[in-house]
């Protein structure tokens, strides 16, 4: 065995364990949700050795978790659709127009970067209160608007076009609106996607905003559901474990089916930040 072979296995050794650490907890919380109260009580096992769908009966049943999907999901894409939106148009106007401010406008949108979001949480809950948003969709979804990453990503790609391909376009008589989603936006359907995918995770996982503006049941995200699961039922271990493992599966599932585009974003994102 070479130098070379032998530092493989050891990175692949290390890998795996790492990779097993990762994923124990996931299956743990399934074999959790796969027994009975008792079992889980009277037996500390880790191997599957049970396969009871009670837990996620019940909660399908009892608990309003289709609803709080239903509201994950709505929020989430409405909230992409228009980030995505905004600030493709916010990043072709600092990139392609020319205006009095551009610049400090664009400023601005960086220096965005150290506000913690957290801290405008009084201002934008004392906003959606007089605006009687509090408990709607619009509550949720208005607030979560701000990602400035996404302009400065876009600039960034629409600076790279060649002027010549603009200047084209005009002289055929095409106007912005032309450009932008007739020659900018099919140029770059992958950042677009990746930005997609990644705004949609990030506002789906959002817990703290929707807690604070939302106090009826019915109108809960998926995050703010699940934190009623023990007044609602007590402390059922089982079940709490399907809630969790129920919330998490679209992002889950939609990662393994995106996983390029979401490791592209995410590689996107911290270069912008770093």
């Amino acid at each position: 065995m070479t130098a070379k072979q032998g530092r493989n296995i050891a990175f692949t050794a290390i890998v795996l364990i790492a990779a097993a650490i990762w994923v124990f907890p996931l299956y743990w919380a399934l074999t959790t949700s796969l027994r009975s109260e008792n079992r889980i009580v009277s037996d500390a096992g880790v191997l599957i050795d049970e396969f009871n769908l009670s837990a996620y009966i019940e909660v399908l049943s009892t608990s309003k978790l289709p609803i709080w999907y239903l509201n994950s999901v709505g929020t989430s894409l409405i909230s992409t659709f228009i980030v995505l939106l905004t600030g493709m148009m916010c990043a072709y106007a600092l990139s392609q127009l020319r205006f009095p401010g551009r610049r400090a406008l664009y400023l601005l949108v960086v220096a965005s970067f150290m506000v913690p979001v957290p801290a405008l949480y009084v201002a934008q809950f004392v906003l959606m209160s007089d605006l009687g948003l509090v408990n709607t969709w619009w509550g949720i979804i208005l607030p979560q608007l701000i990602v400035p990453v996404v302009v400065i990503v876009y600039k960034q790609f629409f600076d790279a076009i060649p002027k010549e391909m603009r200047e084209a376009v005009l002289l055929d008589g095409g106007g912005e609106f032309t450009l932008l989603f007739k020659l900018y936006l099919p140029l770059n359907w992958g950042i677009t996607a990746a930005l997609a995918i990644i705004t949609f995770i990030s506002v789906w996982n959002n817990f703290f905003w929707p807690f604070l503006v939302v106090t009826s049941e019915s109108m809960m995200t998926i995050p703010v559901g699940i934190t009623q699961v023990n007044d609602a039922f007590g402390v059922f271990y089982a079940r709490m474990m399907a809630l969790a493992l129920l919330a998490a599966a679209p992002v889950i599932i939609g990662y393994l089916i995106f996983q390029k585009r979401v490791t592209e974003a995410v590689m996107i994102s911290a270069g912008v930040k770093g």
